[in-house]
C-alpha cells in the first residue's frame, strides 16, 4: 500500500510537471522560470515537511538537537534512502536540471546562519580561558593532521576520492581540517542546553573549539587558494581575505557602531537598518566569493563585528527564523542530494569509511582529552572535554560541500564524510552525558537537564 501511494504521488508529480515543463529527462536549456517555479516551492515544502518530521523524531526519541535530525532530513531526501527506493519519485521531485536554484537558496541560508554565528561571539569566553585552551586547541588540532598525514597517502591510491591530480599536500590539508574541526555553533548550543555556559568545563570546551574552528578555517581558505589556480589566483585569495579581515577587525566595530545606537535610540530596529545590514551581509558574502574563498567567511567576518546588546538581539528575532527553519534546511538538503552512500559499496571502501570514522573520533576527542589532562583537568572532566570536542555538525557540513563544489574531493569521500559529520555529532551530546553530566547532576555540580536539552 505504501508503495502504491508513493507510486501515484510520483505520477501527480509528474503530470504536474510536464503542465509546466518538459519531462525530467530533458535537457536544462529547455526549462523557464516558470518550471524552476514549480520545482522549487515543491522542494521547499518536502524539505521543511521532512526536516520538521525527522527533527521531532530525534528530539522525542534520541534526544538529539534539532538540528541532527536535519542533517538525517536531508541524507534520507537524497538518493541514498528516498532515491534508492523510490527512484521515480525521488527524481521528479529533485531533477537535476534545478539544483542549481535550490544551491542558490542553500548558500543563502548557511551564509545568514554563519552571519547570525558571528554575531553571537563573546570575546570574554576566548580572554577568560584563553591559556587555558591553547593546550587542548593545539592537541586537538595537530593529532587529527598527524592523522591525516598518515592516512592521506592511503586515500590518494583509492580511485575516485580525491579530484585527479591534487597534490598531497593539498590533499593532506583538506583531510586534516575536516579531522580537526569542532562545530563551534553546534557546541555552543550543547554547552548551553545542559547547563554548562558558566562552568570551567563549558568555558574550556568553547574556548578551544574557537581557536580550532578558526585553524580549520585557515587551512581550508589556504587550500581553496591554492587549488587548481596559479600564483596569481592564490596571491588574490589569501591577501584579499587578510586585507579585508584586517580591515573589518581594526575599523568594523567603529563604522558599524552608528547602527547600534540608532537601534538603542529607537528601543527597536527597523525596517531601513534591517535592510541596511543585509545589504552588508551581501556585499561582504559576495567579496569573499569574488576573491576565491567564500561566501560564508564574508558573513562569519561581518557578524563578528556587528554591534551587540540591543542591535544583536533584534537582528536574530527579525533574522534567525527565516534563516534556520526556511533556508538553512536547503542546505542539509543539497549536501544530502550529493551524498551517495551507495557508492560505499564494496568492503574496501566500507572500511575505508569506518576508519576515517574511527581515526577521527580518536585523534580528535583522544587528543583533547590528553591535553586537558596535563593540563591538570580530571579524569571526568578530561572525558568531558573529549565528548564535547569531538561534535563536528554543520559547520563539517560546510566545509566537505566546498571541497566537494570546487573539485578537491568526489562524491564516494563527501559520502563517508557526511556519515562521520553526523555520526559524531550524534555521540557528542550522549557520550558527555554518560562521562561526566549524570554523575555531576547526581552530585549537584550541574543542575537538572531541563526541558529545552533536546530541543
Amino acid at each position: 500500500m505504501g508503495n502504491d501511494m508513493l507510486g501515484g504521488l510520483a505520477d501527480i508529480a509528474g503530470d504536474v510537471f510536464a503542465k509546466h515543463g518538459p519531462a525530467a529527462a530533458a535537457v536544462a536549456r529547455t526549462y523557464s522560470p516558470g518550471d524552476f517555479s514549480v520545482h522549487f516551492f515543491l522542494q521547499l515544502g518536502v524539505i521543511l515537511l521532512a526536516c520538521r518530521v525527522v527533527g521531532w523524531f530525534g528530539r522525542k526519541f534520541l534526544a538529539q538537537p534539532q538540528v541532527v535530525g536535519e542533517m538525517i532530513a536531508g541524507v534520507f531526501l537524497g538518493p541514498s534512502l528516498l532515491g534508492l527506493f523510490f527512484p521515480d519519485l525521488q527524481g521528479a521531485i529533485f531533477p537535476k536540471e534545478t539544483r542549481n536554484v535550490l544551491y542558490t537558496g542553500a548558500q543563502l541560508g548557511v551564509g545568514l546562519y554563519m552571519f547570525l554565528v558571528g554575531t553571537t561571539l563573546q570575546l570574554n569566553h576566548f580572554q577568560s580561558k584563553a591559556r587555558s585552551a591553547v593546550g587542548v586547541s593545539m592537541a586537538g588540532i595537530a593529532a587529527p593532521f598527524f592523522i591525516a598525514f598518515l592516512i592521506t597517502p592511503l586515500l590518494l591510491n583509492v580511485p575516485g576520492l580525491f579530484a585527479a591530480g591534487i597534490s598531497p599536500t593539498n590533499a593532506t590539508l583538506f583531510m586534516g581540517a575536516c579531522i580537526a574541526l569542532t562545530a563551534f555553533p553546534m557546541l555552543a548550543r550543547i554547552i548551553n542546553e545542559r547547563g554548562l555556559a558558566n562552568t570551567s568545563l563549558g568555558t574550556l570546551s568553547l574556548t578551544a573549539g574557537a581557536f580550532d574552528d578558526a585553524c580549520s578555517w585557515c587551512v581550508l581558505a589556504i587550500v581553496l587558494a591554492t587549488f587548481g589556480a596559479g600564483p596569481g589566483v592564490a596571491v588574490l585569495a589569501i591577501g584579499g581575505a587578510v586585507v579585508y579581515a584586517a580591515f573589518i577587525t581594526l575599523f568594523g566595530r567603529r563604522l558599524l557602531a552608528p547602527l547600534g545606537r540608532i537601534v538603542e535610540r529607537d528601543g527597536e530596529m527597523s525596517l531601513t537598518v534591517l535592510g541596511i545590514t543585509l545589504a552588508l551581509f551581501c556585499f561582504s558574502a559576495f567579496l569573499m566569493d569574488a576573491i576565491g574563498i567564500h561566501a560564508i567567511f564574508g558573513g562569519f567576518i561581518l557578524g563578528a563585528v556587528m554591534p551587540r546588546g540591543l542591535f544583536a538581539a533584534e537582528l536574530k528575532k527579525k533574522v534567525e527564523p527565516v534563516a534556520v527553519i526556511l533556508l538553512l534546511p536547503m542546505f542539509f538538503t543539497y549536501s544530502g542530494l550529493n551524498t551517495r552512500m551507495d557508492m560505499v559499496n564494496s568492503g574496501s571502501l566500507i572500511l575505508v569509511a569506518l576508519g576515517i570514522l574511527v581515526a577521527s573520533v580518536v585523534a580528535k576527542g583522544g587528543a583533547c582529552y590528553l591535553a586537558a589532562r596535563l593540563a591538570g583537568e580530571d579524569n571526568r572532566t578530561a572525558l568531558g572535554i573529549g565528548a564535547l570536542m569531538n561534535s563536528r555538525g554543520l559547520m563539517e557540513l560546510i566545509i566537505i560541500n566546498i571541497g566537494l563544489q570546487k573539485g578537491i574531493i568526489g562524491p564516494a569521500l563527501f559520502s563517508m564524510l557526511v556519515l562521520m559529520a553526523i555520526v559524531t555529532t550524534m555521540m557528542a551530546s550522549p557520550l558527555f552525558e554518560f562521562v561526566y553530566g549524570r554523575k555531576a547532576r547526581e552530585s549537584g555540580e550541574l543542575g537538572a537537564l531541563g526541558a529545552n536539552a533536546a530541543a
